[in-house]
């Protein structure tokens, strides 16, 4: 892994961060940094998601790294990861700022994850000497560049004692816009996502909240919504559109067969319409 130093207030995409408290004056990197400052989200969450914030991750950041915008992380298990991971299948870049020196990879579970992200053009980054070992306070150290590099950040889950939250009193800190994905008023991994509703963060309901903000321009007019090839296949289109998820649910609401159902669910995941996330759980893409 070759590891490149770098003084951020001399780089384009990297100056952003010497606007903030505490700028790091030099930044260990390996792989690729984008040339110039392009649009870029910082998606942070509780290590623990929920099916729902796994969902809610994956369609978010889906969404806007295929747009072209630059989504960071942390690297760190749970939301991190989903980010990571979700922004690479898209086709878009992303960039980890990490809580160890470089090359040492903190969690080590992620090393495949951490060589994914150097493969698909993005970045590992670190304000730490070489070969430092992950500490406690330095992952609260390097949330304020997270959240720095960042134009806006998305909270998509969070329970209410979380390093999520650290991160968002940085980027009010730091003057920038926070979307919060709201969250179910039982939910324990909600109720940091909910607090920071209260307190006045931007609810999350469309990536397209985000682009409206940080590059309106990547905007297009609204389409109509793809359509089944057969009235099996739009029927379940729209109940997923009304919120269901579960095969049998949908099944007992449209009053079809099984056999029916399965067919519709089969051709609609071949034709791209919708994403099978398991335990008879499904979704529109």
């Amino acid at each position: 892994m070759k590891i490149n130093k770098i003084s951020p207030d001399k780089h384009r995409y990297l100056k952003i961060l010497a606007s903030i408290a505490e700028p790091p004056k030099t930044l260990n990197y390996s792989g690729t940094l984008p040339d110039v400052r392009r649009p870029t989200v910082a998606i942070i969450g509780t290590r623990k998601p929920t099916t729902y914030g796994k969902e809610v991750t994956e369609k978010i950041t889906t969404e806007l790294a295929a747009k072209g915008i630059v989504i960071v992380s942390g690297l760190a298990l749970g939301v991190d990861g989903l980010a990571h991971k979700a922004a690479l299948d898209a086709g878009g870049m992303t960039l980890a700022i990490l809580g160890s020196g470089l090359p040492r990879i903190y969690p080590s579970a992620h090393r495949q994850l951490a060589e994914r992200i150097l493969a698909g053009g993005g970045a590992l980054i670190s304000e730490y000497s070489e070969d430092e070992e992950a500490r406690p306070h330095y992952f609260l150290e390097r949330n304020r560049l997270v959240s720095g590099l960042a134009d806006a950040i998305i909270i998509t889950e969070a329970a209410a004692r979380s390093g999520t939250l650290n991160t968002a009193a940085h980027a009010l800190e730091q003057g920038k816009e926070i979307f919060v994905v709201p969250g179910n008023i039982t939910s324990a991994m909600s109720i940091g996502c909910n607090y920071l509703i209260k307190q006045g963060a931007t609810p999350l309901i469309h990536s397209d909240d985000v682009l409206e903000v940080i590059a309106p321009d990547l905007l297009k007019p609204q389409t109509s919504l793809a359509l089944g090839n057969t009235p099996a296949e739009q029927k379940v289109i729209e109940a997923l559109q009304n919120g269901l998820r579960d095969g049998d649910e949908i099944q007992a609401s449209l009053a079809i067969s099984a056999t029916e159902l399965s067919t519709a669910l089969t051709m609609l995941e071949i034709n791209g319409l919708i994403r099978n996330l398991g335990a008879n759980q499904w979704t529109l893409r």
